[in-house]
């Protein structure tokens, strides 16, 4: 799964600590789940939502309902990575998210080389009830010019 940045993209740069990696120096593969996230919340708060806001009123939060992953390579203690997403498609419930993980990597073409690449889908619940909602109006129709 190739990532292609687009202009609605976006990055965090996240290091590789030893609490992040098994015994052998390589981060265990679940981080990246948490790297992923982490893109998702900061992105969100970039565009001017935080997530504990978005709990209190109107009540809703964002979780994850399918997340397909493609490990191409291994992160390693102390590399500088960069967590990218892009915002694929918007529903009324959900939104489809492209994701990639890079190392940056001044030796080769592009800059960077490709770790994983990801497509992950995500719900908006009623928090009290867990329940899937419409996302509201004033934050889709701001998901949607993302596009």
């Amino acid at each position: 799964m190739k990532f292609t940045p687009k202009l609605s993209s976006f990055s965090i740069p996240v290091r590789i600590y030893y609490e992040d990696t098994d015994a052998g120096g390589v981060v265990y593969y679940a981080n990246y789940l948490k790297f992923l996230e982490r893109c998702r919340s900061e992105w969100l708060r970039a565009i001017g939502y935080r997530q504990a806001d978005l709990l209190r009123d109107p009540g809703i939060a964002f979780v994850v309902r399918s997340v397909q992953v493609d490990f191409l390579k291994a992160a390693r203690l102390d590399d500088q990575l960069l967590v990218d997403l892009e915002v694929e498609k918007i529903s009324r419930v959900q939104v489809f998210f492209r994701q990639a993980i890079r190392r940056a990597d001044e030796s080769v073409a592009g800059g960077s080389v490709d770790l994983l690449g990801a497509a992950v889908q995500i719900v908006c619940v009623n928090s009290a009830q867990m329940k899937p909602t419409s996302i509201p109006a004033f934050l889709r129709s701001q998901l949607e010019a993302l596009q």
